[in-house]
């Protein structure tokens, strides 16, 4: 077909004709799009039409492991095996040009596809370029919303997306996001996806106080405005909410999990049930389309794990259809079809409508009135500071893999690479991986493949720094620091450390928390404190502490609610916090404090029982205050699970308002007790004001800004005016009755006797305006930290002590976010303005980049601009636009940002680049020379 021409024509992001020579994008831009909508069905303007979407919902992991589910093993936990699924669909699909069907996991599918023959893979390309099989949202999995960071959000959609546009072309590109399953919605994770060119966003969860309202009002359809900073359209979003979570309409799941009765169609069987399955699906379908604004609804027939038998499917849908479509010819006035996202999308455009308008975010999220799924902010703290430790190991090989060149994937150390490990990291952004809400041994089994990917990542790093510092001594990295221990520095009595940090900004060696950015070579002062050193001075580290808070920050717990209590059964669990009181308990009321000071820090200890410990830091001339908490193993002896929070209170005056982060970009203004978009009924006043912190909070007045940097993703609330408190552990005895079967009990070293979790906040204390100056660059020394690495012995004469990957330091405002490679001759680079609008009086502002000399290593011959994905020319992107209640309109023509000699960057947006070396870019984009 045409269609199937076009797939063959891409080649290294150039479109090309039959006879191999450059054609016009744009006119190839026009066409695929076209093959687009003409393979959506046809609809009845004058009738409700009714979008049947079939669908599986796969989870990446959650009661059985990413192997387990994809085989179809320990079907003894849950019956579910996604080869089946993908085997028995594309069968079915052959069999009627009508069905239709959307895949979502690409990491699944990825696995299948590469264990097809060749007929089979020309059948599903086909499928795919005729619409009848289409790939909706698109990445590795579908990520968590509040426990993510937005550079592995990225990393994994990236993923998913080249797949998914190198194996099927324009065809294979996602154009909605479908995000069903996620346990609240991150305004960033929106912006993301509008920057990647999708048309919009559907999802499933929503608070039920939000939804009923959006119901009355017909509202669960809108236009989500995700920046503060872009101008729009350029982070809006069409997004609607699905009418029935991503399940089927009561009484209509026909998979072979499901007990609902089959369409029986013989009129001589005493059982026949025609006539009450089509009055029951007018009847529904009626009631959903008074909550609707169009005359087009949307039906998601499936749900987690289904259609490995799709014929079950398949034979009742096209029975359905058949038999309520015939009561047209009696005056009914609704019409049936098979459909997607993409083509009830493109029917709500069609309308010409006008929308409402979201600005905010959809946290928290409660399910019923004291049903908070605010606790898997926090759950599993030591597997969600895994997963960003994983993401700085990632960022560290993918520039050095640049910067070293070929001899970094084979090398003096053997042969190395990033495959694994981004994939691994890709896994772990699943909403029930990094979110802390599988099961025990599928936690583990997450752990284990970020520990397996970085093997050989390692001998990548070690085979780069080899090539560019000219050492080859081995190198050691020890994997066992965060517990203080390494058998070389040990038992050697002398050893080189070398420290590589992924990070884009200069600093003096004073600061121990900045980094030169993809370096090494730093010399930093340290010291350390003999243990017969430390001595009782209390008063000491009161002053050292009261320096930014009006008393020691606090260790307190939530005792856990069992669920056993007169107004709701629902205890704490894996998702839901529900503490069994508004007040938290003091751990010990009796605690000890020693301190030391010498001329590197001051210290001071605190021991508040054998359980919970942390030690307040202040370094020579830094500006923030570090404080590390151990927390664990928790006891549960007296028979209460427990959730352990930190509380920082002040004389700030917030009168109500404190303020988090989404996916650790742009800041939100939080309101205790309090929604943006509906009057809120607060039925618990604890978890009901707990919101995700991926990398800060603060509180502020117009004197003061209190900001807490985190180390990885947690909860926290100010639940008093001058107070900002944060989850740091929970250990439950109680599952919360979602699913996973078991209680949040996380086995210690032993096994048995509970986790022992360990991390650091960073406390800054600012007046508000200079706030983000500080708080911006030292959340992405957190997030990007150097790794150590070990040589033993004296380095050698010919080593090179120091490098820096950049000629030098990017403007404080610009961050590198992606420097790795695409390909042999091609880099993939983002730069991205990393201040939000109007935060910084000193950097809120467009920044000029030069990137004529931007890498010590590399020479940049030419440079075409991507959408944030890496998957379509930034000057090609189209949306659909849409039009607000108010009169305004989004989602037109993306206009490129100039990309000749330098790169523009407006505050917090993207720039994306892939660089081929090809002559005529060369010739069109960079004129400059040298460039």
């Amino acid at each position: 077909s045409v269609s199937r021409l076009r797939a063959a024509l891409w080649l290294q992001g150039t479109w090309k004709s039959p006879a191999g020579q450059r054609t016009t994008a744009g006119i190839n831009r026009v066409f695929v799009t076209l093959v687009v909508l003409q393979s959506c069905p046809g609809t009845q303007p004058s009738m409700l039409n009714v979008h049947l979407v079939p669908h599986t919902h796969d989870d990446v992991g959650w009661l059985k492991t990413v192997d387990q589910y994809y085989y179809g093993d320990r079907n003894d936990i849950q019956h579910a095996g996604v080869q089946y699924i993908l085997d028995s669909v594309v069968e079915q699909l052959q069999k009627d040009p009508a069905r239709r069907f959307i895949y979502v996991e690409t990491g699944f599918f990825y696995r299948w596809w590469r264990q097809q023959d060749q007929a089979m893979r020309h059948i599903v390309t086909q499928l795919v370029d005729e619409g009848r099989l289409e790939f909706i949202n698109g990445g590795w999995c579908m990520s968590d919303e509040a426990a993510t960071h937005y550079t592995a959000v990225i990393d994994q959609m990236t993923l998913g997306l080249r797949f998914l546009n190198e194996t099927f072309g324009e065809c294979g590109r996602p154009r909605v996001a479908w995000h069903i399953d996620p346990f609240g919605h991150a305004r960033e994770h929106a912006s993301i996806f509008a920057q990647m060119g999708y048309d919009g966003l559907f999802f499933g969860r929503l608070d039920y106080q939000d939804k009923a309202r959006r119901m009355k009002t017909k509202e669960m359809e809108m236009l989500w405005r995700a920046s503060d900073s872009l101008t729009p359209p350029m982070a809006d979003l069409f997004t609607g909410v699905l009418p029935n979570g991503y399940n089927p309409p009561d009484g209509f799941c026909w998979d072979q999990l499901c007990n609902d009765a089959p369409i029986r169609d013989d009129p001589q069987l005493e059982d026949f049930n025609v006539d009450d399955i089509v009055k029951r699906f007018l009847n529904v379908a009626h009631a959903q389309s008074e909550v609707y604004k169009t005359t087009h609804i949307i039906m998601t027939m499936g749900s987690d794990f289904q259609y490995e038998n799709a014929n079950l499917w398949y034979k009742n849908l096209d029975k359905l259809i058949h038999y309520v479509n015939a009561k047209q010819s009696n005056g009914s006035k609704v019409n049936l079809l098979y459909s997607t996202p993409s083509c009830y999308l493109q029917e709500l455009h069609n309308a010409n409508t006008t929308w409402p308008l979201k600005t905010d975010d959809f946290f928290p999220y409660a399910d019923d009135a004291h049903d908070f799924w605010t606790g898997y902010f926090t759950s599993r703290p030591a597997l969600k500071r895994y997963e960003r430790l994983s993401n700085s190991r990632l960022q560290t090989c993918n520039q050095l893999e640049v910067l070293g060149g070929r001899r970094s994937r084979k090398g003096l150390f053997g042969e190395g690479g990033s495959d694994s490990m981004r994939e691994a990291m890709a896994v772990a952004q699943h909403h029930d991986a990094v979110s802390g809400t599988e099961k025990q041994h599928v936690a583990f089994d997450y752990a284990k493949r970020l520990a397996a990917g970085w093997g050989p990542c390692q001998v990548l790093v070690s085979n780069s720094l080899a090539a560019l510092s000219g050492s080859d001594a081995p190198r050691v990295y020890c994997e066992n620091l965060n517990i203080s221990v390494c058998p070389l520095t040990e038992s050697s009595p002398k050893v080189e450390q070398q420290a590589s940090a992924p990070f884009s900004r200069t600093s003096t060696a004073e600061n121990t928390h900045l980094f030169p950015s993809l370096s090494y070579g730093l010399d930093v002062p340290c010291t350390i404190v003999p243990l017969q050193q430390w001595r009782s001075l209390f008063s000491d580290g009161l002053s050292l502490v009261s320096v930014f808070l009006c008393s020691p920050p606090h260790s307190l717990r939530y005792n856990a609610s069992a669920g056993n209590n007169a107004e709701s059964r629902q205890p704490s669990g894996a998702y839901i916090f529900r503490p069994n009181s508004s007040t938290p308990f003091i751990i010990s009321k009796m605690i000890k404090v020693d301190s030391v000071k010498n001329a590197v820090l001051q210290e001071v200890r605190q021991w508040f029982g054998p359980w919970v410990t942390q030690v307040v830091r202040l370094y020579k001339d830094s500006r923030q205050l570090e404080l590390e908490w151990t927390v664990g193993p928790v006891p549960v002896g007296d028979g209460l699970g427990k959730e352990v929070i930190t509380r920082f209170d002040t004389n700030i005056r917030t009168s109500g308002l404190f303020y988090t982060d989404s996916n650790g970009r742009e800041v939100l203004e939080r309101r205790r007790d309090y929604r943006p978009t509906w009057d809120l009924k607060q039925t618990e006043p604890i978890a009901g004001n707990y919101y995700p912190i991926n990398s800060r909070a603060y509180i502020k007045d117009k004197d003061n800004q209190l900001t807490v940097v985190t180390d990885r993703s947690q909860g926290g609330s100010s639940i008093a005016d001058g107070s900002l408190e944060i989850m740091l552990h929970r250990r439950l005895l109680y599952d919360d009755v979602r699913g996973v079967g078991e209680p949040l009990s996380e086995p210690g070293e032993d096994g048995q006797g509970g986790l022992v979790a360990r991390g650091t906040l960073l406390l800054a204390l600012t007046p508000p305006e200079k706030a983000a100056d500080l708080h911006r660059p030292l959340a992405q020394s957190v997030v990007l930290q150097p790794l150590l690495s070990f040589q033993q012995g004296a380095p050698q004469s010919s080593s090179q002590l120091e490098f820096s990957g950049l000629h030098a330091a990017l403007p404080p405002a610009v961050h590198l976010l992606t420097l790795s490679q695409w390909d042999r001759e091609s880099v993939l680079i983002r730069l991205e303005h990393q201040y939000q609008a109007k935060e910084s009086k000193s950097f809120s502002e467009p920044v000029t980049v030069n990137l004529q000399k931007l890498f010590s290593t590399l020479e940049i011959v030419g440079a075409t601009e991507m959408s944030l994905g890496a998957n379509q020319w930034k000057d090609q992107m189209t949306r659909l636009d849409w039009k607000t209640s108010s009169g305004e309109c989004g989602g037109k023509k993306i206009e490129g940002i100039s990309l000749h000699y330098s790169i523009k960057i407006q505050a917090l947006c993207w720039h994306c680049a892939d660089h081929p070396l090809e002559e005529q870019i060369y010739n069109e984009l960079c004129p400059v020379t040298n460039l």
